[in-house]
């Protein structure tokens, strides 16, 4: 069993601090957000996560998981900790190390003895040695102090599943005793462990949020070429990605990628690699693509129907994706937002994330308490996140309650056929195939 300190209570201080505890060690999530921390007490979760609030009021109950908006108790009786704060983007595109920085000065002045400090924010290479001088030059007594990097790979939506089952654990050390230390820690997940310095492991987690998104960008664009030439872009990732060196896995063509990691990270390197005069012209054409594939969708949606201005359009999909209630950059709230610049009236529907789109949409949108509800007296329904329980829509009963006939598939889930069949216009990204004789409208 370790003591272990968890300071940030997001997505990725709670799943962790919480996974760790499940594994048998006694956990103290510490956050300065008192609301929080109160709502956490009452064994309320802040947000959406499938299993984790089970997980939560386990733990609570076993008493190996407490909460604390006191940086001191945390830190004062735990050997390692975790630095899970926030790291959102600067005014200038660079990742905002302020809560790294708080988190920090915080460790120095509570630090009471030999202590292991470890890094599992989305931090720019170097921030390790931030952290290290700053507890260095601000601890008033002298404690031996580690700092490793421990990059967390949690995908919301299965974040509890991703830390329980990783791919694989990344440690950046920079001495024997911290890797020693963070194998045993993880030992109980049996999983492959890799093993680098200090930076490397700071870059690896830009590295591969980087690479996904490309994967996004490049098959949105590759989608875009299907379109012109009559492909259907569903049997060309197929094709294409049956071959293990490309693989099917993030080459779905859609609205593009959104919430707290991709837009973020990518830019982030972006910065990173500014810093030291080079010019990433692939990571910039990534962003580029994908802020332009709202765009066309919209221009698709124009090009069938004309001017969108004062028209009906009932919107599925909130959330940035499925299984969870994140609109942070979300493609949904960002088509919405382009939809009611143009004019329209949008009645949307999400699952879990009306909440939290209401804070960033407000009353510009009406919001609806079930999908069919959403599609009532519509001139088009757009797809916009893929939730299971569109997928099985009635397609009969959607087009008994639209006014119009068009949906748009903004994550290519139904069969253009049997949205044919039931009497609705299609639009896909990338559909470009001839059907029943007639070109399928596409975006």
């Amino acid at each position: 069993m370790k003591n272990i300190a968890v300071i940030g209570t997001g997505y990725v201080g709670l799943v962790t601090g919480t996974c760790f505890a499940e594994l048998g060690n006694q956990v103290i999530c510490v956050d300065t957000d008192t609301a929080k921390i109160a709502t956490l007490k009452k064994g309320q979760i802040p947000f959406y996560e499938p299993g984790l609030s089970d997980l939560v009021n386990r733990n609570v109950s076993a008493g190996r998981l407490t909460f604390t908006d006191q940086s001191a108790d945390g830190i004062r009786a735990s050997e390692v900790i975790f630095i899970a704060v926030g790291t959102p983007t600067a005014d200038d595109g660079h990742a905002d190390l302020t809560y790294v920085r708080q988190a920090a000065h915080d460790i120095a002045a509570y630090l009471n003895g030999p202590t292991l400090v470890v890094n599992k924010s989305t931090v720019p290479v170097e921030t390790g040695d931030l952290v290290a001088s700053i507890i260095r030059e601000r601890c008033v007594e002298r404690h031996q102090v580690s700092v490793v990097s421990n990059p967390e790979f949690l995908r919301e939506g299965s974040a509890v599943n991703d830390f329980m089952l990783p791919d694989r654990i990344v440690i950046g050390v920079s001495d024997d005793e911290s890797e020693a230390f963070m194998r045993d820690l993880y030992a109980p997940l049996n999983a492959s462990i890799i093993v680098t310095d200090v930076r490397t492991a700071e870059m690896i987690k830009y590295t591969a949020n980087a690479f996904l998104a490309t994967k996004i960008s490049f098959i949105n664009e590759i989608a875009h070429i299907c379109d012109e030439v009559g492909a259907d872009v569903t049997n060309v990732v197929i094709g294409a990605g049956t071959d293990k060196r490309i693989g099917i896995a993030f080459m779905n063509p859609g609205l593009g990628f959104g919430g707290s990691c991709f837009p973020k990270d990518v830019l982030a390197l972006i910065k990173i690699a500014h810093r030291y005069d080079l010019t990433p012209k692939i990571l910039d054409s990534v962003l580029d693509v994908n802020r332009r594939q709202i765009h066309r969708v919209c221009r698709r949606i124009e090009q069938q129907l004309g001017s969108i201005e004062g028209l009906r359009i009932g919107l599925l999909g909130l959330a940035f994706k499925p299984n969870t209630d994140d609109v942070r950059e979300s493609p949904a709230v960002a088509l919405a937002r382009a939809l009611l610049e143009l004019g329209a009236q949008i009645t949307a529907h999400d699952p879990v994330a009306i909440h939290s789109a209401r804070r960033v949409l407000r009353d510009s949108v009406n919001y609806v308490e079930s999908s069919y509800e959403a599609t009532n007296d519509a001139d088009a329904v757009v797809l916009a996140t893929d939730w299971n329980e569109y997928k099985n829509l009635d397609l009969s009963i959607v087009r008994k309650l639209m006014r119009g006939s068009l949906l748009v598939d903004g994550r290519n889930i139904y069969d253009p056929e049997k949205v044919l069949a039931a009497g609705l216009q299609y639009i896909g990204i990338g559909r470009g195939v001839p059907l029943n004789g007639s070109k399928i409208c596409v975006s």
